[in-house]
């Protein structure tokens, strides 16, 4: 309403300044000297304008009433957690799988035959020059035998060591004289030489030798 009221004031307001600019046309007319009458038709028509004010604008509709106060929905309480056991895992189960077959049986090519071994170097002791070192020891015939006229024939065994001399002897026969058994075996060690022993490699070894010496008179 005071928005209808104050454009109805607006509009009588430019109405009363343009009757009043009118009235300022028609004193200038009559100072000027125009004729009354064209000013008193002007002015009867300026003076019977009617001025229409526009309709009031529709009063907008009232709002609705508002809706008493209602009273708050009373709290619910959230349900209880539900505790749901995990699903357990599912079982699978393995198919029964054959064992494998068993790997095929490669029968290696046979090995080349080895080389044979090198002949064998080995060997037994061998006297050396025997002749000559036995008919030295029979010479070396004992003193007291030659008086007695003692003579006989002693077997003797001796060790032959890796330089070739004899090393050891014994008595292996009697001649029934122990004055020729002991010049047997002191003649065996002092004149006889012997070729070493060898193993199979060729090394030369300590080895045995068996002999027999005569003692005979003239």
């Amino acid at each position: 309403m005071a928005y209808a009221d104050q454009q109805m004031s607006g509009n009588r307001i430019i109405a009363l300044i343009i009757v009043a600019l009118i009235h300022v046309g028609i004193g200038y007319v009559l100072i000027s000297g125009l004729a009354y009458e064209a000013a008193k038709k002007v002015v009867e028509r300026v003076t019977t304008v009617d001025i229409e004010e526009p309709p009031p604008p529709e009063e907008p509709d009232e709002p609705p009433p508002p809706e008493p106060d209602q009273a708050p929905p009373p709290p619910v309480a959230p349900p209880p957690p539900i505790n749901i056991a995990p699903a357990p895992p599912p079982i699978r189960t393995q198919p029964t799988i054959p064992p494998p077959a068993p790997p095929a049986l490669v029968v290696p090519p046979p090995a080349p035959p080895a080389p044979p071994p090198p002949p064998s170097k080995a060997r037994g002791a061998s006297p050396k020059g025997q002749g000559r070192w036995a008919a030295r020891i029979q010479e070396n015939y004992p003193s007291r035998a030659l008086r007695e006229e003692i003579q006989g024939t002693v077997g003797v065994t001796v060790t032959v060591g890796t330089d070739g001399r004899v090393a050891g002897c014994r008595v292996s026969r009697s001649s029934g004289s122990s004055i020729l058994d002991e010049a047997a075996c002191q003649g065996m060690q002092r004149y006889a030489r012997f070729d070493p022993a060898l193993d199979a490699a060729g090394n030369a070894i300590q080895d045995s030798y068996s002999t027999a010496i005569t003692y005979r008179l003239n």
